[in-house]
């Protein structure tokens, strides 16, 4: 059994859902090379929202009452994961 702790994730120019998901960063790669897609592909923890994951590694604390609702939560992003972006296939 693999032992992982975070996946990697593509989300496409212009989609709404995510379109790949890979445990192995060369393979997610190879497949957007292959593809030539343009997007980002963006290291997310398995187990834990991204929400308590920021707060957790001290990248984000609320400040504001509105921060710790479910609405703000469900759009939570961080700049803090690491990622990378792709134009045509290519990491810029």
């Amino acid at each position: 059994m693999i032992d992982i702790d975070y996946v990697w994730v593509f989300s496409g120019s212009g989609g709404v859902f995510p379109s790949g998901v890979f445990i192995d960063i060369e393979k997610a790669e190879k497949w957007i090379k292959q593809n030539n897609l343009t997007g980002v592909l963006t290291k997310y923890p398995l187990n834990e929202s991204v929400y308590s994951w920021a707060i957790r590694k001290s990248f984000f604390q609320p400040k504001k009452e509105h921060e710790s609702t479910g609405k703000f939560i469900q759009k939570f992003s961080s700049s803090a994961q690491e990622h990378f972006h792709y134009e045509g296939g290519l990491k810029e």
